[in-house]
């Protein structure tokens, strides 16, 4: 095969949220995180990117993935050139509910919002209680959102809690719903590995409360940093590159653009 250019454009103003995928038979790979993206040119999409990398990671013999791919987490399992969603947020996305969450309280989107509400949570002493909505496998953060927004100043106007009670109580709670759904997720399939990747996953107190989880059931949790978490235009590129290999082509005349495209429907062609 001749030399190939393959160019991935990253274009999209919010930033990428949690997946997991998980070994398991009949259905090959489970994934927690969200799968598909705001709009697509046909051929190369970032609905398939998230995927595409958990084979690259696969070759390392890690079996579980944590998405945090825009717009929307989302319960994946590969089966039959598909990844079949079992699961997914029902709302807003967890990267989503972070970047509002952090206008509210007008904190700085330099570096970024969440790395900011990381920090700030680690000086957190109190625990606010906030709504906490897992639904079976689906799991909803408007609520919270709603909530907090709500409270926030009226509660820091009292005196009750200070900016950084309310960033670790956000965290605690959205992760802990993460947690939550992966572990049921692992139960389901057997599994005794998860990989972290994605925006959100670079969080360190996600994958502290991840490893708790995973040491508790006696399976591994392999964590990744930036370089292979953020959303970029590498991942799209790999994924183009990916379905160009098996044939899977469409000249820039034919190409569109498709809004709320899903993970299930990518057909994974460079899958056996």
């Amino acid at each position: 095969m001749p030399a190939v250019t393959v160019l991935g454009l990253e274009g999209s103003a919010n930033k990428p949220s949690p997946i997991w995928s998980l070994t398991a038979s009949p259905l090959d790979a489970v994934s927690l995180g969200q799968g598909s993206c705001r709009g697509r040119q046909r051929g190369t999409t970032r609905a398939a990117c998230w995927p595409c990398c958990r084979k690259l990671y696969r070759r390392q013999g890690w079996s579980l993935q944590m998405w945090t791919v825009w717009p929307t987490p989302r319960v994946i399992a590969y089966s039959e050139r598909r990844y079949r969603i079992f699961g997914e947020t029902i709302d807003i996305a967890v990267g989503n509910c972070l970047d509002r969450f952090a206008r509210v309280l007008k904190i700085s989107n330099d570096p970024s919002p969440g790395y900011n509400i990381e920090q700030m949570a680690k000086k957190g002493q109190k625990l606010v209680e906030l709504p906490y909505t897992v639904k079976g496998m689906d799991v909803s953060f408007s609520g919270i959102l709603s909530h907090i927004e709500e409270v926030a100043h009226k509660m820091l106007a009292s005196g009750e809690c200070t900016p950084e009670d309310l960033c670790f109580s956000l965290q605690e709670t959205l992760f802990a719903m993460l947690v939550e759904i992966t572990e049921r997720a692992m139960a389901h399939c057997g599994s005794q590995e998860a990989l972290v990747v994605g925006g959100v996953g670079c969080n360190m107190r996600l994958q502290e409360m991840m490893q708790i989880m995973c040491a508790e059931r006696g399976a591994k949790l392999f964590a990744t940093d930036e370089r292979f978490c953020i959303d970029n235009g590498a991942m799209i590129a790999q994924a183009g590159w990916e379905m160009f290999r098996t044939g899977q082509v469409t000249q820039l005349e034919d190409s569109w653009i498709t809004q709320r495209y899903r993970t299930d429907e990518v057909e994974v062609t460079w899958r056996d």
